[in-house]
């Protein structure tokens, strides 16, 4: 690639970084240097702290972090994470409350691939587990897969999700955060032409760029000021030779959070030298709010060329999905399909990323779902973070959503029964009357 750093320089900087400040700390923390005390090693020890965990965080995926719920009986219950289908590039998988009779509300996260890990929704799937059955989509580091496994862009990522939504059946409640929005949205009209018992109970979309001219934002007009040749010239780089998917074309985890930092310098670079100071004065913790903020912000991920390149081509340029013009697989998507799936659209006044009217964007394009199975919220005074895992969240938008699902709960009751029927069926031992004695024959 031309004027960037290439992958395996990438990691030698942050690897050599990390190096520098475990030698600092180690400096600092030195006996010898305690027989002459001087609060210069204090603050390089510091230093040498903050710095080797931000450089170390940055390849490392983040635990769920999620290992108890308190049941309706007063009980702690242990929550296991555990996997109900297994793909190459995403897995899905369900947080399981052991001990707990099964919830009859169940809801379908769907995670942004956006640079960051699904733990991400972390403080989400928290909310959520006392009051339903939560699973989410899992979404792998691209520079573990082999290139074997083959491509990955957002027809494949919807297909994907189609196929993690007929898994779960037709009575799950699913919830799309920012990115995945609008494929969602085409993988659930998917369903409605083509297998319409398949289709979602509800549909609640987050802060997502549905129509990313609606009202463009610094990040959603991004695809409009650069050329795809651009792109693919600067951000686009091969995996290096230490990890699995080596070869393979990505837009990598570390320069996308060389952009994310660049968009707010200032801010990130006062926030590290306070948590130095912090350190120094022994008022930091290891899971202070400093911390709890930058192990997940600072752990990124790769997604391969072809998925962000097609993202910003189709979604952002071509507005196929605001245009109703995005096809998968050979097959043209009418989201005007769906007929009776209960759709929600969640936007926060003061998003930057996704400002409103950008995500409401999909009603309009329901033209064959009724007035009354559609419904919009505008959470005054939320940014984008703020409408899935902050204070917004928490006080108004998640009461708000799960009131929406069960306002519409038991409408695919009988599908669900069906599908229930039809895979127990499937997955039934034989009837040992009706086999054939393999020893006579």
């Amino acid at each position: 690639m031309r004027y960037l750093a290439t992958y395996d320089v990438m990691e030698t900087v942050r690897n050599t970084n990390q190096w520098l400040g475990a030698t600092a700390k180690a400096i600092g923390d030195s006996p010898a240097v305690a027989l002459t005390p001087n609060p210069f090693f204090n603050w390089l020890s510091a230093w040498g702290e903050v710095t080797e965990r931000s450089f170390a965080r940055m390849v490392a995926k983040p635990d769920w972090g999620i290992y108890s719920v308190v049941g309706d009986d007063g009980r702690d219950h242990v929550v296991s994470v555990e996997k109900v289908v297994e793909r190459p590039f995403g897995d899905l998988v369900h947080f399981n409350v052991q001990g707990r009779k099964p919830k009859d509300r169940r809801i379908f996260l769907v995670a942004p691939m956006s640079g960051h890990y699904a733990t991400l929704l972390r403080s989400t799937v928290a909310s959520l587990l006392p009051d339903a059955e939560v699973y989410i989509t899992d979404w792998h580091n691209a520079r573990d897969i082999p290139v074997s496994k083959g491509k990955f862009d957002i027809e494949d990522y919807t297909s994907y999700v189609t196929e993690f939504m007929r898994e779960l059946g037709p009575d799950i409640n699913v919830v799309a955060v920012c990115q995945p929005a609008p494929l969602v949205l085409a993988a659930t009209a998917y369903l409605a032409q083509l297998d319409p018992e398949a289709q979602p109970q509800t549909l609640t979309l987050i802060g997502g760029p549905i129509d990313p001219d609606a009202n463009a934002t610094d990040v959603t007009d991004f695809g409009n000021r650069v050329t795809m040749g651009y792109l693919e010239e600067t951000a686009i780089q091969r995996v290096g030779f230490k990890y699995a998917g080596a070869g393979r074309l990505v837009y990598p985890g570390l320069l996308q959070l060389s952009s994310f930092m660049a968009m707010n310098a200032d801010k990130h670079g006062k926030a590290f030298s306070d948590q130095v100071m912090a350190v120094a004065r022994g008022e930091a913790g290891d899971h202070d709010k400093h911390n709890k903020f930058y192990d997940e912000y600072l752990a990124v991920m790769d997604m391969t060329a072809e998925f962000y390149l097609s993202t910003v081509e189709r979604i952002f340029k071509e507005r196929e999905i605001a245009k109703n013009e995005f096809v998968v697989d050979g097959h043209q998507i009418d989201i005007g399909a769906i007929t009776n799936v209960a759709v929600m659209t969640v936007e926060g006044s003061n998003d930057d990323i996704s400002a409103p009217g950008q995500c409401k964007a999909a009603l309009p394009l329901l033209t064959g779902l009724p007035e009354e199975k559609k419904n919009h919220h505008l959470e005054d005074g939320a940014g984008h973070y703020g409408i899935f895992a902050g204070k917004s969240w928490r006080n108004n938008i998640r009461p708000f959503v799960l009131n929406f699902m069960d306002e519409h709960a038991g409408e695919h009751a009988e599908q669900a029964k069906k599908k229930k029927t039809k895979k127990s069926g499937a997955t039934a031992k034989p009837d040992a009357a009706k086999t054939p004695n393999l020893k006579a024959v």
